[in-house]
């Protein structure tokens, strides 16, 4: 059996799995991609004397706007949790999120934590995915009006969508001398590099998606550690982080890889 027969054979089985998963994926999708949001909204419910004393202390702003932050904090991403698994104001609450990533990132000091930061920028990922999709949703009343390159925006969202969710997979790289670690380099930057360009994106994201969840299961075991540990908190901060990411690859399975790809200008060739 010849190279291109296997592809067709693992193409043929990614597009069977979407049409078996169609009706329920893009909600399986939004319900990862938000969980981070909704894990970290429930953490500053519990800890909000910890996250407010850090604030504080870390830029010395006072009682009242390190509560300020925490309160935002809490209400933007368990409202906008909400919002987006009942698909209200969808692209009005990704802005919000944008924003509140913004925040976090500044406030913790993310900007010099390289690994943090692209994480960070992968779920800046998932929302574009996320926005590009309400978009889509949000002028399906006007199907059969000919319009002038409505989609382009959309296009371009799908594109940085991809490119910036491959990030989460960087950082799960290492460089050591094994022949395990060299072959996982390989293969996993083989797959950010299909899923960027939009080559064979629907069996590339499926094959991240499970390779990232089983990592993520593995090494982010945060119900194995005691509550009161440190590295339970961490361990369970990077694991929605990353079932986050996945709910990005979901989204980009169900959607396609849209216009600016490969995948798409294979049809016109």
């Amino acid at each position: 059996m010849g190279q291109n027969d296997i592809m067709g054979i693992l193409d043929d089985s990614a597009d069977q799995f979407l049409r078996v998963t169609k009706q329920f994926l893009p909600h399986v999708a939004r319900l990862c991609l938000i969980s981070t949001f909704l894990e970290d909204g429930i953490r500053m419910w519990f800890q909000w004397s910890d996250q407010r004393d850090y604030i504080d202390i870390t830029w010395n702003c006072g009682y009242f706007l390190a509560s300020c932050f925490v309160f935002l904090n809490l209400a933007g991403q368990l409202s906008g949790c909400v919002l987006i698994l009942s698909r209200n104001f969808v692209q009005y609450t990704c802005i919000g999120m944008f924003g509140i990533i913004t925040l976090q990132t500044v406030a913790y000091n993310f900007l010099w934590e390289v690994k943090v930061l692209m994480r960070n920028l992968a779920l800046v990922g998932g929302l574009l995915l996320l926005f590009a999709e309400s978009r889509s949703e949000g002028k399906s009343m006007f199907a059969g009006v000919p319009t002038m390159g409505e989609s382009s925006p959309k296009q371009y969202m799908q594109l940085g969508g991809r490119v910036l969710l491959v990030l989460m997979f960087m950082t799960l790289l290492h460089f050591e001398a094994s022949i395990f670690t060299i072959i996982q380099n390989i293969v996993g930057t083989a797959l950010i590099v299909l899923i960027a360009i939009g080559y064979k994106t629907k069996l590339a994201a499926l094959t991240l998606v499970v390779w990232l969840f089983a990592v993520n299961v593995y090494f982010n075991s945060f119900w194995t550690i005691p509550a009161y540990k440190p590295l339970h908190d961490f361990l369970k901060y990077d694991f929605f982080q990353t079932m986050s990411v996945i709910g990005g690859l979901l989204m980009v399975v169900a959607l396609g890889p849209g216009g600016v790809s490969m995948d798409e200008k294979k049809k016109e060739w």
